[in-house]
């Protein structure tokens, strides 16, 4: 009887092992540093399948702030610092967050922008079916949210590409929920962004945004990638942030290397821009 029972023990733990588990259903065993590899594979493979099937010829990708956001919320964000100045007028602190809350609400407009760009691409390519020049984000809140959003209010497709980070970011509301993706590792949501990209519109931004506009520069430069206009939108933000005149000057770069960029205003003016490169109109 005893014996019976050690048997049994060990069936259960046989089954309960994780070397039993499919490889496929294991998680805890592709989560393993070892199988950083295949975990890369799949997200190379899910995103490729999935967009392939939703006929995803071409995308226009839009990058941006997370902070900007529309004018109402960053009026809010302003009413907020001013409360807090009022209490500890002072604080550096204080003082500073009012000043930064001023400078957000006065790039408010560039979420008006974006939104009405996601409309206007979205409203000219996505017509009978077809999904050209689709619109692609990182699939945060901000400028992304508004390209996103700009597409979904004229009933028209876009993709999110979206990434785990350490402080949790919830897709923005307006991705088409089958093309809303999420990547552990950069480097895979990069070579998607860049993958079918017909342009990038590069509204301001930070960190994030300069690193996703320099990797595509460099793309283009070295000849690794197809050729697809690189809009700045907001001439004045831009050559105030980054002196491109100034590294040909110092011979780091190309001359020739400056006209992979190109400045615009208006949305309409971005869409002339891309639509002028490849010869639609």
């Amino acid at each position: 009887m005893e014996k019976n029972k050690k048997v049994e023990a060990n069936r259960r733990a046989i089954l309960d092992s994780h070397s039993y588990r499919l490889a496929e259903l294991d998680i805890d065993f592709l989560g393993r540093a070892e199988q950083r590899p295949v975990r890369m594979q799949l997200e190379l493979q899910k995103a490729e399948t999935l967009l392939r099937e939703n006929d995803i010829t071409s995308t226009v990708v839009v990058f941006g702030g997370t902070q900007i956001v529309p004018e109402e919320q960053a009026e809010a964000r302003l009413a907020g610092a001013k409360r807090l100045h009022a209490r500890s007028p002072g604080d550096p602190r204080a003082i500073r967050a009012v000043a930064r809350a001023e400078s957000v609400l006065e790039k408010s407009s560039f979420y008006d922008a974006a939104l009405e760009f996601g409309k206007l691409v979205s409203s000219r390519c996505q017509i009978g079916g077809k999904c050209d020049f689709v619109i692609a984000t990182g699939g945060g809140p901000g400028i992304m949210e508004a390209a996103n959003r700009g597409a979904f209010e004229v009933g028209a497709k876009s993709i999110g590409f979206n990434i785990e980070l350490p402080h949790e970011q919830e897709p923005n509301h307006y991705i088409t929920p089958e093309l809303c993706f999420q990547f552990s590792y950069f480097a895979l949501r990069k070579f998607h962004f860049v993958l079918r990209a017909a342009a990038l519109v590069v509204f301001p931004g930070g960190f994030g945004t300069l690193d996703e506009l320099f990797n595509t520069l460099t793309l283009r430069q070295t000849g690794r990638m197809q050729q697809i206009p690189i809009i700045l939108y907001g001439e004045e933000y831009w050559t105030r942030l980054i002196n491109f005149q100034a590294m040909a000057d110092e011979g780091v770069v190309a001359d020739e290397h400056l006209d992979l960029i190109h400045f615009a205003e208006t949305p309409e003016e971005t869409w002339s821009i891309i639509s002028e490169f490849h010869h639609l109109e």
